[in-house]
């Protein structure tokens, strides 16, 4: 018998925590929650793990523990959200908090030394369970990654996590993997000092033993300190070790902090203050700001709202897009792609991201060149962040072809087209397609506001039709939106979903229509924000005020981003759907004319390039707007409204069409509506989303404030009849 070899111990059946002892004495903790899969930190876990740990203690013939998971993949994967969703008050959830430090607390003052042998990841609370062991031992499996991120949920971690981190790691090193809830890889952690030891995984058990044995004999020296010498801890010395640098450096993460959350996200205000604290009066001072802070935390608006986003993206993960379970979704081996530009190039890199094989076609080799370059640069930028070892790299490439016919298209299962937005063309490449692929080939277009039954109109099989709206940048941007018809089998629906999960995309299903839901939605909120310049608003004030509200750019900056060229494409679709509600501001006309096509030709709302640095050196700012830009428009920018006011009107423009779509039947649920507008569009996450902020202020207060601009400005407010529904009623989008 091996020392890694163990002899089980009397224990329950069905439980989470286990314990087996080695004959050198070394106790294999096992972490284990039934039926579930990935372990994660719930009130019987958490008495569990205090009766392992008093088990361990006691019994004189153990000398050490090492904590393992029992699942295949997976250390911990944090608290149990749903837990924390139940609380009732904000002390419930500061008592809960302090019974788990005090539990990690013991387990760092034992007198025997705990290993944690960890394979997978290692998340929020699980990461502190790991930082409360005496050592720490990796795979070095891709899959296994450390990280607190509770900030994403609007809390912080609430068991020490963050003291255990600065204390082996560093200040900023905490600071920054607390507020930005990253993930840290097997090689980065044992250059901090975070990990003891990486292993392979097959033999991690057996070296996290003889680790935890060689703690109990003190064989194990500890670590030498690192040189002063060295450029970081010289820094580290500067900031953190002395109490001006330390007030300095607190003061500096505020600003930037602010700057970015704009004050919309408490938890990242509480994370800086618990080490703080902990920098300046010591470990047990920090803990009771941090208990007091999560408490609050957990029962904020703000926290709700993204735990309700969890649930959300969680559930739709399980979705197939389809109501009827028996509807199953077909293996996709191939994927033709058609469109090798910015799309195109970017669906095909997601796709073969995946491990599907692409082939892509375009008009020449010029273009094709430029979207294999694109496609290439992607992952070579991820290997060079060793994000992708080598053999995967080139795995991926050569999971990819072009062409410049539709050879080697007849044995694809799903087709994705990324031409021209413009119906005719998108005709012709259905006759197309329909000519070399198989008679059960999926056609799926990347258009972004032309009704998928329009282009269904010139296939032969409009069954097999299906929309698959992507997001630029396809490799950065979250969400995919599944347009399906009435024409549209389900299992293609079915199928097109189970291909975005694959990609990685947070996907919904929309129904058929003029700009679908995510397109549809926008269109009013830029148009109001079009009006507002019309009128004379400067536009630093229009961008200021929605960046204030908690969009990640404001609606001109997105304008020169999206294109002037492609928003006045898409006004006229909307307006002719829609008629007044989405009648077009006035002077877009005099841009094109102008050929102000935004940031792609330099030429927009901003100044670009030189004109930029010549106009921030004067004094312009950072991002200086095109004078020109009035001048073409006609208009003279001195108009002076409330921020208040530009931020209802192109808010309740956004939201009011939402409840639109939701009425029409567009959206499966408000759900849907929500994750869309968040993950595809931008909508502040710690507001949860368009209906979930009309739940918080209330139906009735949302058609009050749109009828009085409906009022002064007429048929672009005509409030949604769900909207005029559900005020009367008192009801709620969500419960």
């Amino acid at each position: 018998m091996t020392a890694a070899e163990a002899v089980p111990m009397a224990t329950e059946e069905k439980k989470s925590v286990t314990v087996s002892v080695t004959k050198d004495g070394c106790a294999v903790v096992t972490l284990d929650v039934p039926g579930a899969p990935v372990n994660t930190i719930n009130e019987a876990f958490g008495t569990e793990l205090r009766a392992a740990l008093e088990q361990v203690e006691s019994d004189p013939s153990i000398r050490c523990a090492v904590l393992i998971s029992g699942k295949p993949s997976g250390f911990v994967a944090g608290a149990d959200i749903t837990m924390l969703e139940k609380m009732k008050s904000a002390e419930e959830a500061a008592r809960g908090s302090k019974e788990l430090g005090d539990a990690l607390l013991r387990l760092e003052r034992s007198r025997k030394p705990f290993v944690a042998a960890i394979h997978g990841a290692a998340l929020g609370g699980g990461f502190e369970l790991a930082l409360a062991c005496h050592a720490r031992v990796l795979s070095d499996d891709k899959k296994t990654t450390l990280g607190l991120p509770e900030v994403q949920l609007g809390l912080l971690p609430g068991a020490d996590g963050l003291q255990r981190l600065a204390k082996l790691a560093g200040l900023q090193v905490a600071l920054d993997h607390g507020l930005t809830g990253k993930n840290l890889r097997p090689a980065k952690a044992k250059k901090l000092g975070v990990a003891d030891e990486v292993c392979p995984a097959p033999i991690l058990r057996d070296v996290a033993i003889k680790h935890a044995l060689a703690l109990a004999d003190g064989k194990v020296k500890p670590k030498k300190k690192p040189s002063l010498l060295d450029k970081d801890e010289l820094t580290k010395a500067a900031l953190e070790k002395n109490p001006l640098g330390r007030k300095f450096f607190f003061k500096k993460a505020r600003e930037m902090t602010l700057k970015k959350t704009r004050g919309h996200y408490p938890a990242a205000e509480r994370i800086i203050e618990v080490l703080e604290t902990y920098a300046n009066e010591g470990f047990e001072a920090s803990r009771k700001v941090e208990q007091e802070a999560f408490g609050k935390l957990v029962m904020s608006d703000v926290a709700k709202n993204l735990m309700s986003i969890f649930f959300a993206t969680t559930a739709m993960k399980k979705d197939t897009g389809v109501d009827d379970a028996s509807v199953a979704p077909r293996e996709v081996k191939k994927v033709g792609v058609l469109g090798a530009g910015l799309m195109g190039a970017g669906v095909a890199y997601v796709t073969t991201n995946a491990g599907i094989p692409v082939r892509i076609k375009d008009r020449d080799d010029a273009s094709l060149g430029r979207g294999l370059k694109s496609i290439a640069d992607i992952y070579g930028e991820r290997l060079k962040k060793k994000q992708l070892a080598k053999p995967e790299y080139l795995d991926r490439l050569a999971k990819l072809s072009a062409t410049t016919d539709y050879s080697g298209f007849g044995s694809v299962d799903v087709v994705i087209e990324a031409v021209f937005e413009d119906l005719g063309i998108k005709h012709k490449v259905v006759r197309e397609v329909e000519e070399v692929v198989g008679e059960e080939t999926i056609f799926a277009s990347n258009t972004s506001s032309i009704p998928i039954g329009r282009i269904a109109a010139a296939s032969k099989r409009p069954e097999l039709v299906v929309g698959m709206h992507y997001f630029s940048p396809v490799h950065k941007m979250p969400l995919l939106e599944v347009i399906k018809t009435p024409q549209t089998a389900p299992w293609v629906v079915a199928t097109a979903v189970e291909l975005g999960k694959k990609q990685g995309k947070t996907v919904i299903v929309v129904n058929d229509g003029v700009g679908f839901y995510t397109s549809r939605i926008l269109a009013p909120y830029m148009n109001e924000a079009s009006y507002l310049v019309a009128e004379g608003v400067p536009v630093e004030d229009i961008d200021g005020a929605l960046l204030a509200w908690g969009w990640p750019v404001g609606p001109m900056t997105l304008l020169d981003e999206v294109g002037i060229d492609v928003a006045a494409h898409v006004g006229p679709i909307m307006h002719e759907a829609f008629g007044d509600r989405m009648s077009p501001p006035p002077g877009m006309e005099k841009l094109i004319a102008d050929d102000r096509r935004g940031r792609k030709n330099g030429r927009g709302v901003y100044l670009y390039g030189e004109a930029a640095k010549k106009a921030t050196k004067a004094g312009k700012g950072k991002k200086p707007v095109d004078p020109s830009f009035y001048t073409t428009l006609g208009v003279e920018p001195k108009t002076k409204l409330s921020r208040t006011e530009i931020q209802e009107r192109c808010v309740l423009q956004f939201v009011n069409e939402a409840l639109h779509c939701f009425g029409e039947g567009i959206l499966r649920s408000p759900r849907d509506g929500d994750i869309g507008a968040i993950f595809g569009l931008g909508f502040p996450p710690f507001l949860g989303g368009p209906f979930r902020y009309v739940d918080s202020v209330g139906a009735a207060e949302v058609l009050r404030k749109i009828e009085g601009y409906r009022d002064r400005f007429g048929a672009r407010f005509t409030p949604a009849p769900v909207l005029v529904e559900y005020a009367k009623s008192g009801k709620r989008f969500h419960g």
